[in-house]
């Protein structure tokens, strides 16, 4: 027994390993090494959160508003822009004496400028902590035919050129505070579904992140992004068969023809239960994620939060065009005019 013990300990003597197992040991040992130090590192937080800023766009909708509500309690100067008084003082009425309101159109240059006024007022001299960018324009969800150039203005002009236009007014106030940006993209930006400028504006955002990440880190700034769930199904629904129908009805009757009553019809049905199935009511996940966008001293460049953000759209946006293609082949109608002797075939996913 003594000597087995002996020669299995002479075999695994540093002088019997050969160079290819000392490399793999190496290897292993760093990967080990540099998984450890991220975790550490990513578990450290800012401290005296007490007299820091964040401005907050979107707050109007159901993510900026919680968000507001949530940096509120945590003793953060929260400014909160909402797009009518109403909304400014429903959420002034559920908050603390400290949180601030501005009205805000992304879609208009003057309101913008007076809006980064407010702001520049209400931090008096200490700089923006954080600005998080969660409005989100509506935008038609049809056939690329259905649509005009102006559609495309709506929902580039809040979704992208608007969101580009306050941020690079703020960049002066979050270089004083090196601050940060935390930029919200839904998840169907990932992956071009259907026809419209929401697509194109969350491409957009993606790419405009990139760039100002690597050219203001320099100055203590960071940039991230988080890719979240589509939420509000209900609401959502809603608001994209009511937009649905008024395309419909708005097309000359050349192009109505070609696609058919019977194509509205299942290309209806289909986006409902697409929105039913893809939504996601638990709004947490995003909250958690912001959180650590925002109190984290090494916040990450990119979050995934929810299921869809996390795996379907990001896999198919990697996948094969042939796999994604055949997906919304599956899922949504063919023309009436199309000359396709395969009918479209309809699923839940």
């Amino acid at each position: 027994m003594k000597t087995w013990r002996y020669m299995a300990s002479l075999q695994m003597s540093p002088q019997n390993l050969s160079f290819s197992d000392s490399l793999h040991i190496v290897i292993l040992a760093s990967i080990l090494s540099l998984i450890i130090y991220w975790l550490i590192r990513d578990r450290h937080r800012v401290r005296n959160l007490s007299g820091k800023y964040v401005f907050i766009t979107g707050c109007d909708t159901r993510l900026g508003n919680a968000l507001a509500k949530w940096l509120d309690k945590r003793g953060f100067c929260v400014i909160a822009a909402c797009a009518t008084e109403q909304e400014d003082q429903e959420l002034r009425s559920c908050s603390s004496l400290s949180l601030k309101t501005v009205n805000l159109n992304l879609a208009d240059s003057s309101s913008i400028s007076r809006a980064v006024v407010f702001v520049t007022e209400e931090t008096a001299g200490k700089g923006l902590f954080g600005l998080v960018n969660a409005a989100e324009g509506t935008a038609s969800a049809v056939p690329t035919d259905w649509l005009r150039i102006d559609d495309f203005h709506s929902a580039l002009n809040v979704n992208l050129l608007g969101l580009i236009e306050i941020t690079l007014k703020l960049l002066p106030l979050l270089k004083k505070a090196e601050g940060r940006v935390v930029n919200l993209i839904n998840a169907k930006g990932f992956m071009a579904f259907v026809g419209g400028g929401y697509n194109l504006s969350k491409w957009g955002m993606e790419s405009f992140s990139d760039m100002l990440r690597r050219d203001i880190q320099h100055f203590g700034v960071k940039v991230s992004i988080i890719g979240h769930s589509t939420f509000n199904a209900k609401v959502n629904s809603c608001i994209m068969e009511r937009d649905l129908l008024r395309l419909w009805n708005r097309l000359p009757n050349e192009t109505r023809d070609s696609y058919g009553e019977k194509y509205f019809s299942e290309y209806r049905k289909a986006q409902r239960s697409s929105v039913k199935r893809l939504c996601n009511s638990d709004i947490c996940k995003v909250i958690k994620c912001m959180e650590h966008a925002l109190l984290a001293k090494y916040p990450r460049t990119r979050y995934g939060a929810g299921w869809d953000a996390k795996f379907f759209w990001l896999f198919l946006s990697y996948a094969p065009s042939c796999l994604s293609d055949m997906l919304f082949y599956m899922m949504f109608p063919v023309p009436a005019a199309s000359g396709s002797s395969v009918p479209g075939v309809l699923i839940n996913i």
